[in-house]
């Protein structure tokens, strides 16, 4: 199964243990028949809203923030996006639906209403964490 974090999924997982961000993040991870999909795009955006100085009380060091994206990208495959999209009602979403055409993805993972709302998009799965660990 070839699946997508968002990033606020993603930074969920990282700052709230044992939410379902994070179970849902640690099942594809711990699951060798899940691959994580990013892109550089979406990587970029983790990366910059991971720095953003309100983290800061969350992460007590820079190191912690760097140990999370690197663990991050070590579990992730990075895939070129092929596909331009202009169909979520948000704009800066559209890169988590050019990633799924692109890599192949089953489902998008996310709590996000813009995404949400278009579940199934073309065939892929966009699912809330909690669905993902009920899958």
């Amino acid at each position: 199964m070839r699946v997508i974090f968002d990033n606020n999924v993603l930074i969920s997982a990282a700052l709230l243990k044992h939410s379902f961000p994070y179970l849902a993040f640690k099942k594809a991870v711990n699951d060798p028949t899940i691959t994580l999909l990013r892109s550089n795009e979406s990587l970029t955006e983790l990366n910059n809203t991971i720095s953003n100085t309100k983290f800061d009380k969350y992460f007590k060091d820079e190191i912690k923030r760097e140990e999370f994206l690197v663990s991050f990208i070590f579990e992730s495959v990075n895939i070129k996006i092929m596909h331009k999209i202009n169909e979520c009602r948000d704009p800066k979403d559209n890169k988590y639906l050019e990633l799924a055409l692109s890599g192949t993805a089953d489902c998008i993972i996310t709590g996000d209403k813009d995404l949400l709302v278009l579940n199934p998009f073309r065939g892929i799965s966009i699912i809330t964490p909690k669905e993902f660990l009920n899958n």
